[in-house]
């Protein structure tokens, strides 16, 4: 059996909307939020971002401290 029959046999390549729901959902995606590009996702950007904030408050934490007369 070829690639080509392996897909015509396979339902789940088959469109399962009538021509006019499908066509409806073309619609919804290309307008608003859904139709910008956006960038990949970036965890490690992330993270540093998070480390840099904490790392800020704790430092402004410390000399809020020393003002107030804590330490």
């Amino acid at each position: 059996m070829s690639e080509k029959d392996q897909q015509e046999t396979d339902k789940s390549y088959q469109n399962r909307l009538y021509p006019e729901d499908q066509k409806k959902v073309d619609e919804f995606i290309a307008r608003g939020i859904n139709s910008v590009e956006r960038k990949p996702f970036r965890p490690g950007r992330l993270l540093l971002m998070l480390m840099a904030v904490v790392f800020a408050l704790s430092i402004f934490s410390q000399l809020l401290a020393r003002w107030a007369g804590v330490y």
